[in-house]
């Protein structure tokens, strides 16, 4: 078989990521089968075999591909577009001639509509653990955690135990290994403290499975899956409808910080966005504070 230039340095490109970039494990295993799945199609052998002509019939395949809801949805599609251009701007930093990396542009997508809940359904989905049972108590502190601190469900799951209550404040490593300090209100403090007071076990992560799971796994700290499926639980149980995420929490606590007049910036700061344009996802509820501020002061003087 005839040696592929591209897809050795696809490999290189790939170990640049994981070790100076300190990418994911999982961010690594998408740019592989995007990139992959590329250089595959335009039958390119080295980078000054890629040209425009080749992502545009790339594109063309993908946006003509069935998906599950009709064909590949173009934020999926700029996923390739991202991972291309990032391999592109590669291998002009290592001196190959290849295409231009500027050339690559990305499909317009349509603003994306917020899954939110309201503050009465939160309270009550904050509220839905009753009880003193060890369960309910870890459940209740994780609920407080996540509004308080709006951590992705994999950094909530990640948290160990030796967690300093004394203080109001804690680090925590975030995408891109990128370390960021989040905050502690009264209640989830209040409410871890009356979980790991209750915990009789030596486990070091902060939640941990219970019951018939804790018994037949070897690791106890709780996966992201299994925190997706206790947020659902309560959310059934506090009678709310619409669908109920960890991230739809994570929504909520932006939300609530930008509707009390934080700014995008801190809110950029504490979600752990490394660019803004992310954030700016919740100018929508900025918006809204600025139409208050106009009816409330605009016009006054006049009759």
């Amino acid at each position: 078989m005839a040696r592929n230039e591209l897809l050795e340095l696809k490999v290189q490109f790939l170990e640049y990521l994981e070790i100076e970039r300190g990418r994911s494990v999982k961010t690594i295993e998408n740019y592989d089968r995007y990139l992959t799945r590329f250089i595959l199609f335009s039958k390119a052998a080295a980078p000054t075999g890629l040209t425009e002509r080749m992502v545009r019939e790339f594109r063309l395949h993908l946006n003509r591909e069935p998906g599950v809801s009709g064909t590949m949805k173009h934020k999926t599609q700029n996923y390739y577009m991202i991972s291309l251009r990032a391999f592109l701007k590669f291998l002009r930093k290592r001196g190959f001639e290849s295409l231009d990396p500027e050339r690559i542009e990305l499909a317009k997508v349509g603003s994306r509509d917020l899954d939110l809940i309201s503050g009465g359904e939160l309270e009550r989905l904050l509220r839905a653990p009753e009880g003193g049972a060890l369960t309910a108590l870890r459940d209740r502190a994780l609920l407080e955690l996540f509004f308080s601190t709006g951590l992705r469900v994999s950094e909530l799951c990640s948290l160990n135990r030796d967690i300093d209550l004394s203080r109001d404040s804690f680090p925590v490593r975030g995408k891109g290994d990128k370390v960021r300090v989040v905050f502690l209100s009264p209640a989830a403090k209040q409410a871890i403290k009356k979980y790991l007071d209750r915990r009789g076990d030596v486990d070091e992560a902060l939640f941990i499975q219970m019951g018939k799971n804790a018994k037949a796994s070897k690791d106890l700290r709780l996966t992201p899956r299994s925190v997706e499926r206790l947020v659902k639980k309560y959310a059934v149980k506090a009678g709310i409808t619409r669908k109920v995420t960890p991230h739809v929490l994570r929504h909520s606590f932006a939300t609530d910080l930008l509707e009390n007049g934080a700014d995008l910036r801190s809110v950029q700061a504490l979600l752990g966005h490394a660019n803004i344009a992310t954030t700016q996802v919740y100018t929508h509820v900025t918006d809204k504070h600025l139409q208050d501020v106009h009816r409330a002061f605009h016009g006054k003087r006049r009759k």
